[in-house]
């Protein structure tokens, strides 16, 4: 399974009902997960590379405005 945009990586964490766990701390554990996947051979280089940019725009977004705000605007 690819996630493909941060509406799907926001409804993964929501759907995942982690309610102990802030949403900074869900992103940063899967860009490590995604760039230990980075180092295998057999895998695509490109969905993992894909997932870490929205990771990173999804941290930008938490850092400016906040994790409700982020959840707000991604959770439908």
């Amino acid at each position: 399974m690819t996630i493909k945009s941060a509406e799907e990586y926001i409804e993964f964490f929501v759907n995942l009902n982690m309610k102990n766990v802030p949403l900074w701390s869900f992103v940063n554990n899967e860009k490590m997960i995604l760039r230990q996947k980075s180092g295998h051979k057999n895998l695509e280089k490109k969905p993992i590379m894909r997932g870490i940019e929205i990771l990173d725009k999804l941290t930008a977004e938490i850092n400016q405005i906040g994790q409700e705000a982020v959840l707000a605007k991604y959770h439908t």
